[in-house]
């Protein structure tokens, strides 16, 4: 069987089984959303919170104490670091909260494992919409942010999508990696914050790419971190166009990354029952 067929058959499963799933997939979604504020006093109004709180602290830390600058189009606004710095933090809160889930989310359902009928993959569908949701709520924060510190956020602000999606597709792909694996190495889960840590510092969320060696530049991009975070800016804040070449190359290996690690997913998980 070909590459491509075989790709091909794997996108039908795929598109199969969140079709026939959507229904539980949003209930799963919902109830995972709800279950993270269930007993606050706030409850789900936390999820504004929450970052409209973090966009305050990065302004007076970086703005105010530190004093820090990051050019946005020749102006010295105090507020354009902690704006910068916020795109970079909600993309890497995103993959940090799907992948520090993914290594436990089968040992946390056996009890689906159990049930042949049960379509295990959906679960780590459910960890990316769920942090999605969460992402659209503190991007919606940063836009208000944006329009208060800068005016009218730029039009190429609705591309936005364009660059989350394959972002997104990216984390599932891993996810699904990292979750068969956790049911064979149970040390995963610990391994996973310290990638997560890597991947935060080696992206440039606290620096602009220009502040490295030139001859460590491009490893940067190395990072699923660096292409979204950058061109999440560009169009945000610094009224750019996307560089859509470099937008098919980060989609394609997204893709792959995606396509492959449902596929060890589908081959793996038969044994899931006999190890648990």
């Amino acid at each position: 069987m070909s590459m491509r067929s075989t790709s091909n058959n794997l996108i039908i499963i795929i598109l199969e089984s969140l079709s026939s799933n959507r229904e539980l997939i949003l209930q799963l979604t919902r109830r995972e959303i709800t279950s993270r504020y269930t007993g606050s006093f706030f409850g789900l109004a936390w999820s504004i919170i929450n970052p409209l709180l973090l966009l305050l602290v990065y302004t007076f830390v970086f703005s105010v104490i530190f004093k820090t600058r990051w050019n946005l189009e020749g102006t010295t606004n105090h507020g354009n670091f902690a704006l910068v710095l916020f795109i970079g933090m909600i993309l890497h809160t995103l993959i940090a909260e799907v992948l520090s889930q993914a290594p436990n989310k089968i040992l946390q359902n056996i009890n689906y494992v159990k049930k042949v009928v049960f379509p295990l993959e959906i679960l780590n569908v459910v960890s990316v919409l769920s942090a999605l949701i969460h992402a659209f709520i503190s991007f919606t924060v940063l836009i208000i942010a944006v329009t208060i510190f800068n005016g009218m956020p730029p039009f190429s602000i609705i591309l936005l999508p364009i660059i989350v999606f394959p972002f997104a597709l990216l984390t599932l792909g891993i996810s699904w990696i990292l979750s068969s694996l956790g049911v064979f190495f149970r040390d995963l889960s610990q391994i996973i914050g310290i990638f997560i840590t890597a991947l935060m510092f080696l992206a440039p969320i606290f620096y602009p790419i220009s502040a490295l060696p030139r001859g460590w530049q491009s490893y940067v991009y190395l990072n699923p971190l660096t292409f979204p975070i950058e061109q999440s800016r560009a169009i945000i804040l610094f009224s750019k166009d996307i560089e859509w070449q470099s937008l098919f190359n980060y989609s394609a290996v997204s893709l792959v990354i995606f396509l492959f690690g449902f596929w060890w997913h589908l081959k793996t998980r038969d044994t899931f029952a006999d190890v648990l």
